[in-house]
């Protein structure tokens, strides 16, 4: 008996046994990589953050305990251990993990950080908006398009109009603000993804699904909110250069500096494109265009609870697309086609935030937006202003386990259409008053849960209650689950991507008597997932999305008498359900991005269902990063899209894209170097863009690029 006891107590000493913790929480970190240093014996804590070392060597022993976004630690101790009680271990976040962790949106008016908000919500900052600005410095198109869910629909075939389909579907669905600001829908959304550049921007904000609780009932299949830089106590001055080899030029300058009771940011640039035509068919692939670009803004502060901020913003953008010998001055009969845009886009923001105290604050503010847009093609012109006004006042409390926001908005959309011909006006008077309130309550440390309600009034179609719902659950460190899903709504107007493809012509007017607005409802899940492999030398993530929205009663666009095109709105609805993955694998500098999305989206008009036309029922997004901090960064990346149906019922082809970026790091300056669409993927290559004749096309659906292979390069500097 003895010897058994003596036995049983040597191997105690001999053993090391460590209940592993979060120093801020004080919760257990399950996945906790434990090891003897300089030898094989190690162990993963289990769910209850325990670790057990057996068969530990006398002497000196160095046990070393990692995990992904904690700091590495580390603990001499002495063999055999004169006591064998379970030691805690409380691990402290790194710096990488705290960056993760205190990424604030605003999107949703919460100060909690991105990784406590039940709402799902995905975020573009820092070097992953600068690595996609390097591929197109003058709009945000691509940054946007690279994101799983999300597409973007070309409208023109010679002037490049964009509008971008979240979950597959229409771009009038998804509310653009910028912010906290509407500034881009109706008619002044025709061009909006052209006209933003990233340079100013400090992150983009992207909600998937409905988000009509703080902003209106626009956001049916998302919300993009653009959040711009602020000025800091440190000078930034920021140049940007970039040329392309379709003889693109891209300008601009961004300046920001906070003093003691003032601050300002200012971004200028100047974008010029070249009409080009790759495909040798005699049309603009990529139009000729000037761009001028001013946002001045001022940051008042009063004390540190009051700031005013004030500010404006200038566009004015001359484009014109068609006939390649049109344009470069050589047009006659049969050379006469073109599409020419000129738009003036001004707006104002100004934003009072009184902090109450130090859980309290009451923020108004109020926007002014002028839109004067014209749009010729031979032998027809449309043209008219639009004058959009945002009016809000909102209080916030923030408490220990529950956030309140409440608040109330007015929304003006007035469009009045020029007289060009004696066609029906397409003018319409929208005035919208709102009022909100979201509620977000951590029942435990585990399980939050955010609510809201919201009441529009719409001066043409009438009350509306859009309610909300959303749910966080951190099952562990590992592993954590959304579940989200609301009501909302969107008035009609003659501003959609149908209408746009064909520069408004012939479509007459919204009948305001015999429409309604159309209602919608949707929900999404995910689960997200992230660890350590490899003792913890590399870092796994993974998101699992499924969504589904259903808006019924869809207004379409469909032929009438006399040649024209009128809104009617038949019983049916329009669906999309599907799912999203994202996975993310890093290793040393080396990181690998891939996304899935399937969007399986159908129309359903009486008894007649159809598949949505211009969606991707299958996308692929591939993305590998190779970054030496503050020295390298090399890109590469492959999207594939399957066969997209078309508005004529026929399907276009399944394709691949393909590109390489690459960026050397200085102290103050940096060069870089994008190929983009290395497989030279033009529609035009394996599909008609248009039919009849040069001097009268009639476009076909865009469902590929039409620029084909392009190169852009260009230097930065940080003053």
């Amino acid at each position: 008996m003895a010897v058994l006891l003596f036995a049983v107590s040597a191997y105690a000493q001999n053993t090391y046994t460590a209940i592993i913790k979060d120093a801020k929480t004080k919760q257990a970190i399950p996945g906790v990589t434990v090891k003897v240093q300089e030898s094989k014996i190690g162990a993963v804590s289990d769910s209850n953050g325990m670790a057990q070392l057996t068969n530990v060597p006398n002497g000196n022993q160095v046990i070393q305990f990692s995990y992904t976004g904690f700091k590495t630690e580390k603990s001499t101790l002495l063999f055999p251990l004169q006591q064998s009680t379970a030691a805690e271990i409380y691990l402290e976040a790194n710096e990488e993990g705290e960056k993760l962790e205190e990424i604030t949106v605003s999107a949703t008016r919460s100060t909690r950080t991105i990784a406590n908000i039940p709402t799902r919500i995905e975020v573009i900052s820092g070097e992953e908006l600068e690595e996609k600005g390097n591929m197109k410095p003058g709009d945000i198109r691509m940054l946007l398009a690279e994101s799983t869910g999300i597409q973007t629909q070309q409208t023109s075939a010679t002037s490049g109009n964009s509008s971008i389909r979240i979950q597959g579907l229409d771009g009038k669905y998804t509310q653009i603000i910028r912010d906290g600001f509407p500034l881009y829908s109706g008619f002044s959304g025709g061009l909006g993804l052209l006209q933003i550049a990233p340079l100013d921007l400090q992150q983009v904000e992207v909600i998937k699904g409905s988000s009509s609780t703080l902003y209106g009932g626009g956001a049916i299949a998302g919300l993009v909110n653009l959040v711009s830089k602020k000025p800091t106590a440190a000078r930034q001055l920021n140049f940007l250069a970039n040329g392309n080899s379709a003889l693109g030029l891209d300008l601009s300058t961004f300046y920001a500096q906070k003093f003691k009771k003032a601050g300002t940011t200012i971004y200028a640039a100047y974008n010029h494109g070249t009409a080009y035509d790759p495909s040798g068919i005699g049309l603009t692939a990529i139009p000729k265009f000037n761009r001028y670009t001013l946002n001045p803004k001022l940051f008042l502060y009063f004390n540190e609870q009051t700031t005013l901020t004030a500010g404006l913003n200038a566009t004015i953008e001359k484009r014109i697309g068609g006939d390649i010998e049109l344009i470069q001055g050589r047009g006659n009969a049969q050379h006469r086609y073109f599409e020419e845009n000129k738009t003036g886009r001004y707006s104002s923001q100004l934003e009072l935030d009184r902090k109450l105290n130090d859980k309290e604050q009451f923020v108004v503010r109020n926007s002014l937006s002028y839109y004067d847009r014209s749009i010729g093609l031979p032998d027809y012109r449309f043209s008219g202003v639009q004058l959009s006004t945002y009016s809000e006042a909102n209080y916030s409390r923030k408490g220990e386990k529950t956030d309140w926001v409440l608040g109330v908005n007015l929304l003006s959309d007035h469009f009045k259409e020029n007289r060009n011909s004696d066609f029906a006006l397409r003018s319409y008077n929208y005035n919208t008053i709102g009022a909100f309130v979201q509620n977000t309550f951590s029942i435990t440390e585990q399980f939050t849960i955010e609510s809201g309600l919201r009441g529009d009034y719409h001066n043409e179609y009438g009350f509306f209650l859009l309610p909300k719902l959303s749910a966080l659950w951190k099952i562990n460190t590992h592993f954590s689950t959304r579940l989200g899903g609301g009501l909302g709504y969107k008035a009609p107007s003659v501003f959609t991507e149908d209408a746009e493809r064909i520069q408004f012509r012939n479509v007459l007017p919204v009948d305001v008597s015999n429409t309604k607005a159309e209602r919608s409802y949707g929900a999404n899940y995910d689960v997200n997932y992230r660890t350590a492999l490899f003792e913890n030398q590399v870092g796994l993530s993974i998101n699992q999305m499924f969504f589904y929205t259903r808006i019924n009663q869809p207004i379409l666009l469909v032929p009438a008498t006399g040649g024209n095109l009128t809104y009617i709105q038949p019983p049916g609805n329009l669906k999309t359900k599907g799912m999203e993955t994202n996975a993310k694998l890093s290793y040393g500098p080396f990181k690998l991005f891939i996304g899935y999305t399937l969007a399986d989206v159908h129309q359903q008009t009486g008894n007649q269902t159809v598949v949505y036309p211009l969606v991707s029922k299958h996308r692929l997004n591939n993305i590998l990063m190779y970054e030496i901090e503050d020295q390298w960064k090399i890109g590469a990346e492959a999207y594939y899209f399957s066969q997209q149906r078309l508005s004529d019922g026929t399907k276009g082809k399944s394709y691949w894209t393909a590109g390489l970026m690459a960026e050397k790091i200085w102290e103050r300056f940096s060069i870089f170097i994008n190929f983009e669409n290395l497989t030279d993927t033009r529609q035009t290559k394996f599909d008609s863009i248009y039919t009849g004749s040069i001097s009268s096309p009639t476009f076909r659906d865009i469902y590929a690029p039409v620029d084909g292979f392009v190169v852009n390069g260009g230097i930065k500097l940080k003053l």
